[in-house]
């Protein structure tokens, strides 16, 4: 008779059937806390008839843009990121009436970030951790975001997001007109899947070190059909099938340290995209890379590309400006009723005034020459 096998795991053989899966995972999670599931949000914060329309018209208008039936160009500005709703909703008020001065030649959508992608550490955003205290409620994050997209449809101004978490779509995208791929997300298989399946115009920005090869393999991706994994609208797990989304675009933020928005980048760009046989959409933004990280720049770059437009270039059809109430930004305090009212706790921004100024300063140079360009 042959010798019955050695005892293995601490005593166990490898005949035993009794091992528990408590012994074999979740071993790094602390708890399970329940979310409300995205049609509980929805119940609670439902979808207004002025909100919708206000949604459906900014997406509308973007894909005109892009399908090149609109010949106006489109600014996503806004706060780097919200994290004071008050203050949000009065820059939207704001940017609502520059919006209505400037609509013959300009399409505004509000930039509206609740997601922030870190590095190491830091501030995840007002849905991650919406009190700034590191108590993370993102069930109540979720809500507020949900409250404050509302807010800005009723106001009547389209939104537009960086779409970091793949649940929060099912939680929010009903209020989205536009969404960004970051430089960090676009490389990732789970984002362009999900970006096959949003509702939205989708612009992805080109890698940290300014690769565009990124980007257009991510535009690529998405304008096919996906499956995957994800949540339906009652939070149960569910295989997601897309049907591909077809206004993939390529946002230029720069990278490795150095500016991309120059002519000669904006050509090699356009060329990138005419290689992988996609239509030459471009967005220019005017933060990050492209103004070296100085919010005071960014002016400067939009009047450089604005004049690229002015002389004729057609594929740059959109631009980006980080943009709040006051100009800078701040630490998280401890104390928070110390925050200064307006100003960015994440990238530091150009300030109202300023805003007004250069978005008003390029729809003078682009009134009446973008009609004359079709």
């Amino acid at each position: 008779m042959s010798a019955r096998p050695a005892p293995v795991c601490g005593g166990r053989s490898h005949y035993d059937t009794r091992m528990s899966t408590a012994e074999t995972e979740n071993l790094a999670i602390e708890a399970f806390d329940l979310m409300p599931s995205p049609a509980e949000i929805h119940a609670r914060l439902p979808l207004t008839g002025r909100a919708a329309q206000t949604v459906l018209a900014g997406r509308a208008a973007l894909r005109r843009i892009l399908d090149r039936q609109d010949t106006r160009r489109f600014v996503i500005v806004g706060p780097c990121s919200i994290h004071d709703p008050l203050a949000g909703v009065d820059y939207a008020r704001r940017l609502k009436a520059l919006a209505d001065e400037v609509a013959d030649t300009l399409l505004l959508v509000m930039r509206v970030y609740f997601e922030k992608p870190r590095t190491a550490t830091g501030w995840k955003g007002y849905i991650n951790d919406p009190r700034m205290d590191d108590s993370f409620h993102i069930e109540e994050g979720m809500q507020k975001a949900r409250r404050f997209l509302l807010d800005v449809a009723e106001i009547g101004l389209p939104a537009g997001t960086e779409a970091l978490d793949p649940i929060a779509p099912q939680y929010l995208g009903d209020l989205i007109s536009w969404t960004a791929i970051g430089a960090r997300t676009a490389e990732s298989q789970t984002h362009r899947e999900m970006s096959s399946g949003l509702s939205t115009p989708v612009g992805f920005k080109n890698a940290t070190d300014g690769d565009l090869e990124v980007a257009v393999n991510a535009i690529l991706s998405a304008s096919r059909p996906h499956s995957f994994l994800g949540i339906n609208a009652e939070g149960r797990s569910a295989i997601i099938r897309t049907r591909g989304n077809a206004y993939g675009h390529l946002v230029l933020r720069g990278g490795g340290g150095r500016p991309n928005y120059d002519t000669v980048s904006v050509a090699l760009a356009e060329a990138a995209l005419a290689k992988a046989k996609l239509a030459q959409n471009i967005v220019v933004d005017c933060s990050h890379a492209n103004s070296y990280k100085k919010p005071e720049m960014q002016p400067l770059v939009l009047t450089d590309v604005v004049r690229q437009v002015r002389e004729g270039n057609r594929s740059i059809v959109g631009l980006m400006l980080e943009s709040h109430l006051e100009a800078g930004n701040q630490p998280i305090p401890a104390d928070l009723s110390t925050l200064r009212y307006g100003c960015s706790v994440t990238d530091a921004c150009i300030d109202w005034p300023t805003t007004e100024s250069a978005i008003r300063k390029a729809r003078a140079m682009l009134r009446g020459v973008l009609t004359e360009q079709t």
